[in-house]
C-alpha cells in the first residue's frame, strides 16, 4: 500500500483495515518514495508487515510478497 494516497494516507487506510475483522489479517506492505530510513520503525510499528521504497526492485518485491503469502498459508493451514 502506498503511503501517499489521495484522500487518506496509508497509515489511516491500514488502521481501517486492521479495525475490521474481515480484513485485519491481510498482510500489508508499505510502499513509498518519500520515507527516510529513520521512518522504517514508525512504519512497522504502525502495523505494516513490510516496507519497500520506490523505485521498487521487482525481484526483491516479488520475494517479499511470496514470503507474506507463504506465512499466511502456514498460519491458516492452507498450502
Amino acid at each position: 500500500m502506498d503511503l501517499q494516497l489521495p484522500g487518506m494516507d496509508g497509515f489511516a487506510a491500514l488502521a481501517a483495515l486492521r479495525a475490521d475483522a474481515a480484513t485485519q489479517a491481510i498482510p500489508v506492505i508499505a510502499v513509498t518514495a518519500s520515507a527516510m530510513s529513520h521512518q522504517r520503525p514508525q512504519i512497522l510499528a504502525a502495523g505494516f508487515d513490510g516496507y519497500q521504497t520506490k523505485p521498487i526492485p521487482v525481484r526483491e518485491f516479488l520475494q517479499v510478497v511470496r514470503e507474506m503469502l507463504d506465512r499466511g498459508a502456514e498460519a491458516t493451514g492452507v498450502t
